[in-house]
């Protein structure tokens, strides 16, 4: 299953790091989204554009990850010549990310 069946996911960027966060629709959905979207896993997403290290942050209490990519964005907003600059784009390209559907 695609992470956009169970959470959704907002993306921005400070200069070379991007920001994107992963929040279950359902708390129950929580466990499953801690346990298969792994720092490593989202670096792999993002292979051709991370040049970094991604830091996950967990935020149970509100069902959330917070991915932090470090390298990114071309430079920042102000030198990259990239379509999307603020890499608002991320959360969609994030939710794309198959995660196994039976696990519960």
């Amino acid at each position: 299953m695609k992470l956009r069946g169970i959470g959704h996911s907002r993306s921005g960027d400070k200069g070379t790091i991007a920001n994107i966060s992963l929040i279950a629709f359902d708390e129950r959905d929580y466990p499953r989204l801690a346990r298969h979207v792994t720092a490593a896993r989202v670096k792999a997403q993002f292979a051709d554009l991370v040049g970094g290290d991604v830091i996950r942050y967990e935020l149970p209490a509100i069902g959330a990850l917070n991915f932090v990519l470090h390298g990114m964005l071309g430079g920042g907003v102000t030198r990259t010549l990239a379509l999307d600059a603020h890499g608002k784009s991320l959360s969609s390209a994030l939710l794309e990310m198959e995660i196994p559907d039976d696990d519960c």
